[in-house]
């Protein structure tokens, strides 16, 4: 592959993983009456991904135990107005791997009352049949 193929290929796959991790972020976003679709989650990991928490409880999820506790959260009224997104980004590719470190915010109501954040994001990505899918990805919330 020429350089410019590669360059060509490799800014097509920077903009799959853009459009990935945007739905990933906009899968939280419940503002203005909107429901959130935080099932998408199933589509964009692989079935087996690995989701952790580093605090300030270190947990670690499966795609199934991370989604249903949120979908709950965003669709029962607790957490209102909410959306979360990316604020800065650094992302590495190689072949069929990719790595991307970011910074984000959120914002929404908790139970009333204004709720805002923000903290780092790390995504792994890998290359399947059907595209980019997130195989893992950790976040740390700025105490």
């Amino acid at each position: 592959m020429s350089k410019i193929e590669n360059d060509r290929a490799e800014k097509t796959d920077k903009a799959g993983i853009d459009a990935l991790t945007a739905e990933f972020f906009g899968a939280f976003d419940n503002r203005g009456g909107r429901t959130p679709d935080v099932a998408v989650i199933r589509r964009l990991m692989l079935p087996e991904g690995v989701i952790v928490v580093t605090g300030p409880q270190f947990t670690v999820y499966s795609v199934e135990a991370f989604i249903e506790p949120r979908q709950r959260l965003l669709t029962e009224g607790r957490l209102v107005e909410f959306s979360e997104w990316e604020t800065s980004e650094r992302t590495e590719i190689a072949g069929d791997i990719a790595s991307r470190f970011g910074t984000y915010r959120k914002s929404g109501f908790l139970d009333g009352a204004p709720y805002e954040g923000e903290g780092s994001k790390s995504f792994q990505f890998v290359r399947t049949p059907e595209g980019w899918r997130i195989a893992a990805f950790t976040w740390y919330d700025q105490p």
